[in-house]
């Protein structure tokens, strides 16, 4: 235990939930939280992700925001053309100005649940996470007073998507945000969850502690987008956790434009059998912004599948740090599973680490894994030169290029949409080179 642990859990004391559900977790996280070191370089799964910024804050970063005020972030908390029941956070408190002016009994705030969905949540808060492998986990689970939970019952299909968007906006003193997300879709259900981390251009100095956790029923299917767009004096550390049931299906798309340190653990677990996962990313770095995704997928059973493929484009003198697992039990027989990272050079001076990983204990299986780093073919740059294109449009169509085939598979075009211009900014940074993208 040290001051950093204390200084952290402090943050609950600002505030207090009345669900015993998050009380007792706020329990037995707090003892796990402060069993566990604090991650150094020379803990192998954050060798190449100093937590440097978040530790040396002389100030600390155990306190709630002080101001949550909703004026002039309507362009930060909507997503154009997109169909959504739409919950929105600033600093970490629900915002009723900018969130959906309808109710939707499907989604509620862990403050306001009935009887029934307290209910859903003291049988499923935590249970996906195993927080003594994950201290940030541990962290959350100590820390959380509130959260959002999204329920989908028996067979029922949501036919309009589900929006969380958490804003900060920079305050007087460094802050910490604590932000939960509980999914639970049971047998035959299906749901589309748009999970958006957005942040005012000024300079930032929150932490914000994100944890989803998904418990996907049987035959049920779970899309899932988390996008992150923080401003980069930001710190995001914090997880996905899922947990699929038989010919369960999750689909997720995950994006990270860096910071001064992101970190992504992503921990899918096929319990039962039959079930699929699909899991693509994409991380944009630039300038000396830090991102990190930790992936690792548990076969724990016969006859499901994998499928997972991250690209990266890293600029400038920024760091991306990628570590792509999947664990084939003993008992997977017929497991498929494959794992692909690509990454780009734009510079001499970015760096990538990535470490695809496969550990298999069973003989009946399929499985590949492979990365690449590379820079920009200079060939193809020439051909694209001599037919008239500029060096640096050139440069933006190739760089585009290299993402575009997963972004072109996503469903919601509202949220292909979303992205091209922020694209367009990170690799021509100007406006006439944004015509090659939009």
């Amino acid at each position: 235990m040290t001051d950093f642990h204390n200084g952290l859990l402090a943050v609950n004391d600002e505030a207090n939930s009345p669900l015993s559900a998050v009380t007792a977790l706020n329990s037995s996280g707090a003892d796990s939280f402060l069993a566990q070191e604090i991650p150094t370089r020379k803990t192998e799964a954050w060798k190449y992700t100093s937590l440097f910024n978040l530790t040396s804050n002389e100030e600390g970063y155990g306190r709630l925001a002080e101001t949550h005020g909703a004026a002039g972030l309507d362009g930060l908390a909507t997503i154009p053309a997109l169909d959504a029941q739409r919950l929105v956070f600033v600093n970490g408190q629900y915002s009723k100005e900018l969130s959906s002016n309808t109710e939707h009994k499907n989604v509620v705030r862990f403050s306001q649940a009935d009887d029934a969905q307290k209910s859903i949540i003291a049988d499923n808060l935590g249970s996906a996470i195993e927080q003594e492998k994950h201290v940030f986990g541990a962290l959350n689970n100590a820390i959380t007073t509130d959260g959002v939970l999204v329920h989908v019952g028996k067979n029922e299909q949501l036919k309009t998507n589900i929006q969380i968007t958490h804003i900060t906006t920079p305050q007087a003193k460094a802050f910490t945000v604590p932000a939960r997300l509980l999914i639970v879709l049971e047998t035959g259900a299906q749901a589309t969850v748009v999970e958006h981390f957005a942040s005012t251009d000024d300079e930032q100095n929150c932490f914000v502690n994100a944890i989803t956790e998904a418990k996907v029923g049987a035959n049920a299917r779970l899309n899932h987008y988390r996008l992150q767009l923080i401003q980069e004096g930001s710190i995001q550390i914090g997880g996905v956790h899922i947990d699929l049931d038989r010919d369960a299906n999750y689909d997720s798309f995950q994006l990270g434009l860096g910071a001064k340190i992101v970190r992504n653990d992503i921990n899918v677990n096929h319990n039962v059998g039959g079930s699929h996962c699909e899991l693509v990313g994409v991380y944009l770095p630039q300038n000396k912004q830090l991102i990190d995704f930790h992936s690792n997928i548990e076969h724990k059973v016969a006859n499901c599948t994998t499928s997972e493929v991250f690209r990266g484009i890293m600029a400038d003198k920024s760091k991306a740090v990628f570590n792509g697992r999947i664990h084939i039990h003993p008992d997977a027989q017929k497991t498929l599973a494959e794992l692909s990272n690509k990454n780009l050079l734009l510079s001499n001076d970015a760096t990538i680490n990535t470490k695809p990983e496969l550990e298999i204990y069973a003989d009946d299986v399929r499985c590949a894994h492979g990365a690449t780093i590379a820079q920009l073919d200079e060939q193809a740059r020439f051909y694209l030169q001599s037919r008239g294109i500029s060096a640096a449009e050139a440069d933006v169509m190739l760089s585009f290029g290299f993402i575009n085939e997963l972004l072109e598979n996503l469903e919601l075009d509202a949220i292909r949409n979303l992205i091209r211009p922020i694209l367009a900014q990170r690799f021509g940074r100007d406006e006439e080179l944004m015509k090659h993208i939009g």
